[in-house]
């Protein structure tokens, strides 16, 4: 699912205890197994009821709405500035306003 926030927690937990990162490390590889292995069953396995095997698969409408969020997807996953650029400066607000709420806990949120 989030293959690059495993590994960072994964390298986390090395630094610190090396046989918790190896149980951890071992549950990741095992879950990637069995989603992969529930993968191929439903999506290539034979269909049970027979009224699912009239279902088709996408036609050139449903490929034309589709087409959009694909593109927003891959390019917002290219170039994610074109969305932070525009909401930077409402969170560093929103930080600001909480770290002014934080001296009395002594707290401090950082935010770089």
């Amino acid at each position: 699912s989030g293959f690059v926030g495993e590994f960072l927690t994964l390298v986390g937990i090395f630094q610190v205890n090396t046989w918790v990162a190896a149980v951890a490390a071992t549950g990741v590889i095992l879950s990637a197994a069995y989603a992969l292995w529930l993968y191929r069953r439903v999506v290539f396995g034979d269909l049970i009821k027979e009224a699912l095997k009239s279902i088709t698969d996408m036609d050139r409408r449903e490929k034309v709405i589709f087409a959009p969020l694909i593109a927003m997807t891959l390019i917002l996953g290219v170039y994610p500035s074109l969305v932070t650029d525009i909401i930077g400066p409402s969170v560093t607000a929103l930080v600001s306003d909480y770290n002014a709420a934080l001296p009395a806990d002594g707290a401090q949120l950082a935010l770089d």
